[in-house]
């Protein structure tokens, strides 16, 4: 359920994961129904007013918000050829990212509010059932038996992401990888900490959800996302981001040409897809399809 208070996040998640973009995009409303019903099986009153507020989010992101990502990438291409590539500069994209998420988030609080809202005592018991298991899951999953373990899924998981932008990587930026994930501790760790101290607020702000301010709760917990979390998570992220543009900067310097080319290649290719994308009405077929 944290996930659906970041919905409008998804699209973009799923522009950057996937090998279809104007697919994954015209999808992603259905995708996003589908996530909720397995945290909290909806009404069908509730059901056709989500997919309402994702339709019309969904229509103001791709017309509105596809064209920044679209410069963005222009910008990070030419940086890349240029071979602009420091930490600062990095550091610079880092943060061009990070502010296309608010927006999205602000438009969406409406949608998840009334969601939110309506939920029944009986969902809401489903919500926190269905929440802890998910976290149990994360934690049998990413919480090796080892720190060891932890670490190298850790180093596996980073290498795979890089990849998806760069292409295979060279022994030196894969030992570049398992340094930097030898370096993040209890990162790991103090992440599946800060979920859960997030899903117990929201648990309990929801036991407010017939209150006048209960809109403006939910408001403070997405705003005020980390601080929610905790200390120690809040220092993790602050590290972390500083950490993540010093690796990507280290990457780029003992990149061959071969991982620029499929850097630029890649941007090239969501660059267009964000180009062409149509923002069509239900039941009307995208020229780019």
């Amino acid at each position: 359920m944290q996930r659906v208070l970041c919905i409008a996040l998804l699209s973009f998640l799923v522009l950057t994961g996937c090998s279809s973009t104007k697919l994954a995009y015209r999808y992603a409303d259905w995708g996003i129904v589908w996530w909720v019903d397995d945290y909290v099986p909806m009404t069908s009153q509730q059901e056709s007013r989500l997919e309402q507020d994702i339709r019309d989010l969904r229509q103001w992101h791709c017309s509105t918000e596809l064209p920044l990502y679209s410069q963005w990438l222009g910008q990070l291409k030419s940086d890349v050829r240029a071979g602009n590539l420091d930490q600062s500069v990095i550091a610079g994209h880092q943060e061009t990212l990070f502010a296309f998420f608010q927006p999205l988030v602000n438009r969406a609080k409406p949608a998840v509010t009334g969601l939110l809202a309506s939920l029944s005592d009986e969902q809401v018991q489903q919500l926190a059932a269905n929440m802890e298991n998910s976290q149990e899951e994360l934690e049998a999953e990413f919480l090796g038996d080892s720190p060891e373990e932890t670490r190298a899924a850790r180093a596996e998981r980073t290498g795979e992401r890089v990849e998806r932008w760069l292409g295979s990587l060279n022994e030196r930026q894969r030992k570049t990888v398992n340094a930097w994930s030898d370096a993040r501790g209890e990162q790991t760790k103090i992440w599946l900490e800060g979920r859960r101290n997030w899903q117990q607020a929201l648990l309990e702000a929801l036991e407010q959800r017939r209150s006048e301010d209960f809109a403006d709760r939910i408001s403070y917990l997405i705003d005020n996302n980390e601080e929610v979390r905790g200390d120690r998570y809040q220092q993790m992220m602050s590290e972390s981001r500083m950490a993540m543009a010093a690796l990507m900067a280290d990457l780029l310097q003992q990149a061959d040409q071969r991982h620029l080319d499929h850097l630029v290649d890649r941007a090239t290719e969501l660059e267009k897809d964000f180009d062409t994308l149509a923002c069509v009405s239900e039941g009307t077929e995208s020229r780019t399809s």
